[in-house]
């Protein structure tokens, strides 16, 4: 496993699932953990739980499908940590409603915090990682189109997510970013991320 210590690691949807366990997981092997939600109630508790278990981690309370909201994200950790190492991209909303009786709203929101959000953390963030040459985004992309159990929006928008990380890793591998996508459902999902980290140290 590569050394992950007083590494930087933003996170988004760090409030439940997947996000906080690999919140929970990066602050226990050393880790300073930036953990975003747009709730403060489910991500004040994570940081405190790392807190309280002796790690580091800040909460950061912005939507990040709004640009503002992400830009600010950006800002708040450099200037609370001096740089970003790593960005996970977990922040996903999933309404469970049919094609014939969803509305535009929630086809939009769900295209906007899973498609659009991955979009803006991914160039705010990239930016930093430019500056200092070096850098990991990884985007945790859940379910596929052939998954009969998932709306049309959600699997169109990770559908669009997997295919933004293929490109973004193209133009940013000469900066020394490194773009990933990986299985948010797998249960190997935390051994495959430190793998991935493990690779490129």
């Amino acid at each position: 496993m590569t050394n992950l210590k007083d590494k930087i690691v933003l996170i988004t949807g760090a409030g439940k699932g997947r996000g906080r366990i690999l919140a929970e997981a990066f602050a226990a092997q050393g880790a300073c953990v930036a953990a975003n939600d747009i709730s403060p109630i489910n991500v004040d508790e994570v940081v405190n739980d790392i807190l309280r278990r002796g790690g580091r981690a800040k909460a950061y309370v912005e939507d990040v499908a709004k640009k503002v909201g992400a830009q600010l994200i950006i800002k708040q950790v450099e200037d609370d940590f001096g740089q970003i190492d790593i960005l996970i991209n977990h922040a996903a909303v999933e309404p469970h409603i049919s094609l014939l009786d969803m509305d535009e709203w929630d086809w939009h929101r769900v295209l906007d915090v899973n498609l659009t959000g991955a979009f803006l953390m991914t160039q705010s963030a990239g930016r930093v990682m430019r500056a200092k040459g070096q850098g990991t985004i990884i985007n945790l992309i859940t379910g596929s189109v052939r998954d009969e159990n998932r709306g049309a929006a959600f699997v169109a928008s990770m559908s669009g997510l997997g295919g933004f990380t293929q490109q973004a890793a193209r133009e940013l591998s000469p900066y020394g970013i490194r773009v990933h996508a990986v299985e948010n459902t797998a249960s190997d999902v935390i051994e495959t991320v430190f793998a991935l980290l493990a690779e490129e140290s």
